[in-house]
């Protein structure tokens, strides 16, 4: 008989990004006859139906709706009391769903406000196995800082676990400092390989190069972030003035910090040189991918980092510094002497060593071809989505002790 899965997210389909994604991914490819998966998610959106089946998953939602809601109505009243209220109603659901069909194992998405509903489910259920799944981008001192703000209780999404996934050895270090002692698994998110390599018809490129008026001598860096503080964009407009004026940028992705870069890039004289492009969706997005020379985000901290595998898998050379996640797959041929390169590090806030790597990926093509290729092959290697499936199904839900309260 299959084992049944609960999982809690804040957000889900259509809501949807690299924690979901991944979710998603790879429960699509674990076979229904050994686990069978349901998710309590926040609902928003007054049109989406309560209960969905999507893809290998059982959807429930619940919250506050409004009729096709805007950004800005998931930040005001009352869809703002979604993410505070989760915890107590997603548990609710919880309890009324595992009386029906009892569950197996009982699952956390993220480290947010969704985890505290798993937590409360093991208290109250203690032989149910619970699993934390860390796969944030943030600093550890963002964690302590949860921790100082909530107290224990934050402390017991970790400590009452009986078993953490994490996406990163960076994020491991991070449960661990959250006080969890019992087993990490490290399963990281992955990328679909096929997506990410296709090849387009030559007339398809060249139109997009023609709209984005790329000439022969232009070489474009190109990123793909949510304009945030930590993606640390502004770094790499503080570096254009001193790179060619044949280096252009493409930002594709919208956030917070948009018109801060926009008044960045217009104030250091690049604005002709930095094309903010929005949003593009994951259907388009290796073609903008495949007519850029160079992918580039100088994070200040990630968990895991999927959009530079992506972008090793479409091809592209990656400038990133290795904090959190990244340095799990991104070796630099000075820096880490003794591995076969995969991209160029940067130090996080040194702008002059953006300049100082782009360079170097014009200047020596034979060094920039090895980063490529080392980067394409251990992509596909360790990072395809039916690598990642069967490290999930093998390794992080089975099989798995059932602790007692007492036993914490």
């Amino acid at each position: 008989m299959a084992k049944r899965v609960l999982i809690f997210s804040l957000t889900y389909h259509p809501y949807i990004g690299g924690a979901e994604v991944a979710i998603k991914e790879t429960t699509d490819r674990i076979d229904p006859s050994e686990y069978r998966f349901d998710m309590i998610t926040l609902r928003f959106d007054s049109d989406l139906p309560k209960f969905e089946r999507f893809g290998n998953i059982d959807i429930f939602r619940i919250g506050f709706t409004k009729k096709k809601p805007t950004p800005g109505d998931l930040r005001s009243f009352p869809l703002v009391l979604n993410k505070y209220l989760y915890p107590f109603m997603a548990f609710g659901a919880a309890i009324v769903l595992h009386r029906r069909k009892p569950y197996d194992i009982v699952m956390s998405v993220m480290t947010s406000y969704a985890s505290f509903a798993p937590l409360f489910f093991k208290l109250t259920h203690p032989r149910i196995p619970y699993l934390v799944r860390a796969d944030d981008g943030d600093p550890f001192e963002h964690y302590q800082k949860k921790a100082r703000i909530v107290g224990p209780l934050f402390k017991w999404v970790f400590t009452k676990a009986d078993r953490a996934v994490v996406t990163s050895s960076y994020l491991e270090r991070m449960v661990r400092m959250m006080g969890y002692e019992g087993e990490v698994v490290i399963v990281p998110n992955g990328v679909n390989a096929k997506h990410f390599s296709q090849e387009y018809p030559e007339e398809e490129l060249v139109r997009l190069k023609t709209k984005l008026k790329k000439g022969p001598d232009d070489f474009f860096l190109i990123t793909t972030s949510r304009l945030v503080k930590k993606n640390a964009v502004d770094d790499v407009i503080r570096a254009m003035p001193a790179l060619p004026s044949g280096v252009r940028f493409l930002v594709l992705g919208i956030g917070p910090n948009e018109e801060m870069l926009r008044s960045l890039a217009k104030e250091l004289g690049v604005e002709d040189r930095v094309h903010f492009l929005g949003q593009i969706g994951h259907a388009e997005m290796p073609k903008y991918l495949k007519i850029s020379d160079l992918f580039i985000r100088p994070s200040l901290s990630e968990g895991f980092g999927i959009s530079f595998v992506e972008a090793m898998v479409a091809g592209l050379p990656v400038i990133a510094t290795q904090e959190g996640g990244i340095a799990d797959f991104l070796y630099d041929p000075v820096k880490n002497p003794d591995k076969s390169p995969t991209g160029y590090a940067v130090s996080p806030r040194h702008p002059e060593e953006i300049v100082e790597k782009v360079k170097l990926a014009v200047s020596d093509l034979s060094l920039r071809n090895a980063i490529i290729s080392n980067g394409k092959t251990m992509a596909a290697e360790r990072y395809d989505w039916g690598v990642i499936a069967r490290k999930m199904k093998d390794l992080a839900l089975g099989p798995l002790s059932k602790h007692t309260d007492s036993e914490h």
